[in-house]
């Protein structure tokens, strides 16, 4: 039990967290329409890559290594994200917009993106992702080996 709390609940939480965002009526970030696109853009991206992050963190630590994993979660990405424009049908004053699905997408591409270009690269960055966890069982072996196949 101790496990899911750990690994699980984060991940979950951040699923209500953007459930919730998704609940409110939209406003305007900004009276300028290409800066209030460019913000909301941005929290999209951000919201995907964090919740690819945390699928990553559960799923590695639940011992999935395939190496197809990635795939995976850039598809779960796009599927929350397809029903959270369909929960937005419901809300008032929101629109579902399927290029928004496209942005979240982009999220959990960039989180795959950084940690198989940047992240197994760099030790500053290595040892944070221990910090958190983004290897197995809190070690750095799935890090490590990525980081040597890529020498």
């Amino acid at each position: 039990m101790k496990f899911v709390f750990r690994f699980w609940l984060p991940f979950v939480l951040w699923l209500g967290v953007i459930f919730a965002f998704s609940s409110n009526p939209t406003t305007r970030a900004s009276e300028i329409h290409w800066q209030d696109f460019i913000i909301k853009k941005t929290a999209h991206i951000v919201e995907y890559f964090i919740f690819s992050l945390l699928l990553y963190r559960a799923l590695l630590n639940s011992g999935i290594h395939s190496k197809r994993i990635f795939a995976f979660i850039v598809f779960t990405a796009f599927l929350y994200g397809m029903s959270d424009e369909f929960h937005q049908s419901f809300t008032p004053g929101r629109d579902p917009q399927p290029r928004d699905v496209m942005f979240d997408a982009t999220g959990s591409i960039l989180f795959v993106y950084f940690y198989n270009k940047i992240l197994v690269k760099n030790e500053k960055l290595l040892k944070y992702a221990k910090m958190i966890q983004l290897g197995a069982d809190g070690k750095q072996e799935t890090l490590n080996n990525k980081k040597n196949n890529n020498n």
